[in-house]
């Protein structure tokens, strides 16, 4: 591809926006044409996000003074119950979309609607969407138009299961995640929970057996099972900025030792260069604002289990940097295109 992709992002005033922003400038493929905001317009989006001074200092506009059919891709960083109405107004054009919302993640508008208790407006356009996670959907990605970009915990926790439930050897019921993320997974908007006198010095669950990304790890987990399956998924509110550490515990049919387990997993995720097989448990820092999943297999002899921690930046893999994953997948280049970013240590 010899030209560089237009692209705009639609949304700028969150972590997604901005961290969208800070891998595309740096994209050899890729010019930002357009930012929007609509309670920023005007501003420039260094005056939004200090750290971009200087590197793009482009003028924050409204969506709809965007000519959309001058634009190859847009990135919807927008809240849930938003994107979809931009979905349905574009879905005419030309123009591929990727949408970090949960609008279009799921099978359906009833199952959106049972888990995220608001109504969707736009049913048609769960025919069109494919789920955007390349380790599973590389293929159906190539020739989306309309791309449902994962959340961040269905992202660490699917990708800790996917090898054991393709092989399909986990026996039903017994899967356990126990997933904790840093702060930003909530988002830019100040709440009581995210205050920084609750986050500080503690730590909580929340969600507890109804959080709405468990029926986003059930779907496509069970996709790959080829049947309904139901996982205990309980996230946990960790006192840091970025990044999400997921414990999967499964019981496995058949014979199952470290090595098979191993081997099981590097087969799986062959050719999978976002995704890291450790041989000891990662951490946090060990994919700080990289687009890597590091995955450490564990076989417990004495329970019988599969234990699978997996860890990744929940901005970069489980936003922003999956997102222009896609975009690498669905304009025909190289899938590590602008995305090599070595974690930051310390």
């Amino acid at each position: 591809m010899k030209n560089k992709i237009k692209a705009s992002i639609i949304g700028a005033s969150g972590y997604t926006g901005s961290e969208l922003a800070r891998i595309l400038v740096n994209h050899p493929m890729v010019g930002i044409d357009h930012i929007t905001s609509e309670s920023h317009q005007d501003k420039k989006f260094s005056d939004l996000h200090p750290q971009f001074l200087g590197n793009l200092d482009i003028q924050l506009e409204s969506a709809s003074s965007i000519d959309v059919q001058d634009q190859d891709l847009l990135f919807l960083a927008l809240p849930h119950g938003v994107s979809m109405d931009f979905v349905e107004k574009w879905q005419h054009s030309a123009v591929k979309i990727i949408d970090l919302s949960g609008d279009f993640r799921l099978s359906s508008a009833e199952v959106y609607e049972k888990w995220y208790k608001k109504a969707h407006t736009f049913k048609q356009g769960f025919q069109k969407a494919v789920y955007g996670m390349p380790e599973l959907h590389a293929e159906e990605i190539k020739t989306a138009n309309l791309v449902a970009n994962p959340g961040c915990y269905p992202t660490a926790s699917i990708l800790s299961l996917a090898p054991l439930f393709h092989k399909k050897v986990v026996q039903e019921g017994t899967v356990i995640i126990d997933a904790k993320s840093g702060t930003t997974g909530a988002g830019i908007k100040v709440s009581p929970v995210t205050h920084f006198s609750n986050v500080n010095e503690n730590f909580k669950a929340y969600g507890i057996g109804s959080h709405r990304h468990t029926i986003e790890i059930e779907e496509q987990l069970g996709g790959l099972f080829k049947k309904h399956i139901e996982v205990q998924f309980t996230p946990h509110l960790l006192p840091v900025d970025r990044g999400i550490l997921a414990t999967s515990y499964a019981k496995v049919s058949g014979e199952m030792d470290q090595e098979k387990l191993e081997n099981l997993y590097a087969s799986y995720f062959e050719g999978k260069p976002f995704v890291r097989l450790r041989k000891h448990a990662p951490s946090l820092k060990d994919v700080r604002g990289s687009n890597f999943c590091d995955i450490y297999p564990f076989w417990d002899k004495r329970t019988g289990r599969a234990i699978v921690l997996s860890a990744i930046d929940n901005l970069v893999k489980g936003a922003a940097g999956q997102a222009v994953h896609c975009m690498n997948l669905m304009f025909g280049l190289e899938e590590k295109e602008g995305l090599i970013q070595l974690p930051m240590q310390p």
